[in-house]
């Protein structure tokens, strides 16, 4: 009989120097299937995606005492009722909380992985959201991002996840009272965050630098 195949496990990667004193944490999550059970890699479109992004607020950030923080799940996969992208994101929470004691964390997400960030905007030590052109459900709760800056931004052009349905998950939270989560469209977009690359970068890293900073998020 063949051995039994080596358990996956998520792989949180650390960008640029441990630079002592850092009191913000930005933990940047991939994109995704809705059902998968195949392992991530390293040359996946939807991971590679956010390595750019990643490295882009590192450069941009570094010296403002943040570190910036690469998840890369075990599966492809969102996968109810296991929510396996959700569990790798907690773990990766736990390691970064761990590794930062009484810093703030960011998520900023992308497609799934935006999903799983707003799903986690209510954990222990998450500041704020940034989810890029999410991947969000008529039901998805909207409860646990009461009180957090949330920032939802979504290209015009997207064919594979819903501007109308960000909007509509914005509108949600607002009406329950979380004024502080805020809807921006971006012109002449996809889901790719190829064309106008450098907009998706710089409301990413406006977002993260008010936190940063202390300032309040303004509705966009």
């Amino acid at each position: 009989m063949p051995p039994p195949a080596t358990p996956l496990e998520p792989h949180l990667h650390l960008l640029g120097p441990r630079s002592p004193g850092s009191d913000l944490a930005v933990l940047v999550l991939h994109g995704g299937r809705q059902s998968s059970r195949a392992p991530v890699r390293r040359h996946h479109l939807a991971y590679v995606r956010m390595v750019v992004l990643a490295w882009s607020l590192r450069r941009s950030l570094g010296g403002r005492s943040v570190r910036v923080w690469l998840l890369r799940n075990r599966v492809r996969g969102w996968n109810e009722p296991d929510l396996d992208a959700v569990a790798d994101a907690r773990w990766a929470l736990d390691r970064v909380r761990s590794r930062q004691p009484g810093a703030g964390v960011v998520l900023v997400g992308h497609s799934l992985g935006g999903r799983v960030a707003l799903r986690l905007a209510g954990e222990p030590g998450v500041r704020g959201v940034c989810a890029l052109a999410p991947w969000v459900v008529a039901d998805e709760p909207v409860e646990q991002l009461r009180g957090k800056p949330v920032l939802v931004a979504h290209g015009d052009d997207d064919d594979v996840t819903s501007a109308a349905a960000s909007a509509d998950f914005v509108h949600r939270a607002q009406r329950l009272g979380a004024a502080t989560v805020s809807f921006l469209r971006v012109p002449c977009s996809g889901h790719a965050m190829v064309r106008r690359w450098s907009e998706w970068h710089a409301l990413t890293r406006r977002f993260v630098s008010a936190l940063a900073a202390g300032e309040p998020r303004r509705t966009a």
